[in-house]
């Protein structure tokens, strides 16, 4: 991952060719992490396949965005996501960047840009935060040990996780999606008709403004829940555990809607962001 900035890097002396994509074309990636750039496998070098240690600073790449342009060097794109060591070779020189490589390390750019653009930023705090929400730990050297990089680069990476995190919440703001229905606790004995006030309590819970608990019965009955659970007792002191499990399905599947619109909306937004940028992919001859 990377922040946008405006470069101005020394240019190695070899030969560039030069293959123009637009990024807009790139979007579906986003989600499967594959591009297509003309006929070309994305997924290895273009031309070259090494480089010597004096051409890390070649420029590899220039993406336009908004008018702007940004060149991008072949350390930058290593550095991007793994280190300088793992990169070189036993004969001392370094693997060429791949165009998935290249194209990510832009892509990245302009949505960590547009993150700042925001005034998103992130703190130290934040970053152990979210590495403990996603890894379950905040040890960035055994994190670093576990994927095979450098600890910077892996807490630079859980940090602008964390700002694309904070863009997108802020992009799917009226998007609703909550969370996960936690499914309700299962009879000892296997009996699904048994009934309790533990299984009413979980019931009532989903049922949200489709129950008057004032009143013991349904509030209204053109909802989701009442459609389904019309043929159950159901009563603030008592429902059966398939009650319960019916309620779940409902809950689930409202959460699973929610997050389907969800991911689309974030697409949408990601689709307008790349739409108006290219790239150029430059390759080193021979």
């Amino acid at each position: 991952m990377a922040t946008t900035k405006k470069k101005s890097t020394a240019k190695n002396s070899s030969t560039m060719i030069t293959l123009i994509v637009g990024i807009c074309c790139l979007v579906a990636g986003l989600l499967v992490g594959k591009f297509v750039l003309g006929a070309h496998d994305t997924s290895k070098p273009l031309g070259r396949t090494t480089l010597a240690a004096g051409e890390l600073d070649t420029v590899v790449a220039t993406y336009t965005y908004k008018g702007e342009k940004h060149e991008v060097t072949a350390r930058e794109v290593i550095e991007d996501s793994s280190s300088l060591d793992n990169a070189l070779n036993a004969d001392g020189t370094y693997a060429m960047p791949s165009a998935d490589a290249i194209v990510g390390f832009a892509r990245n750019a302009i949505i960590i840009g547009e993150a700042q653009a925001r005034g998103i930023t992130v703190t130290d705090e934040d970053i152990s935060a979210y590495a403990m929400e996603i890894l379950g730990t905040d040890d960035f050297a055994a994190i670093a040990s576990t994927y095979g990089i450098s600890e910077d680069v892996a807490r630079r990476m859980l940090g602008e996780s964390a700002m694309m995190k904070q863009l997108r919440d802020q992009v799917l703001a009226d998007t609703s999606v909550g969370e996960a229905p936690v499914p309700p606790t299962e009879p000892e004995d296997g009996n699904t008709d048994a009934t309790s006030k533990e299984w009413a309590d979980y019931v009532i819970a989903l049922l949200g403004d489709e129950w008057d608990a004032a009143n013991n019965t349904w509030a209204r009955t053109d909802g989701a829940y009442y459609a389904t659970l019309q043929t159950y007792p159901i009563s603030n002191d008592s429902a059966s555990y398939e009650a319960a499990e019916q309620a779940y399905y409902i809950a689930y599947m409202d959460y699973m809607n929610a997050s389907s619109t969800a991911a689309q909306d974030w697409t949408n937004y990601v689709n307008e962001l790349l739409g108006g940028a290219s790239i150029e992919i430059a390759t080193l001859g021979a």
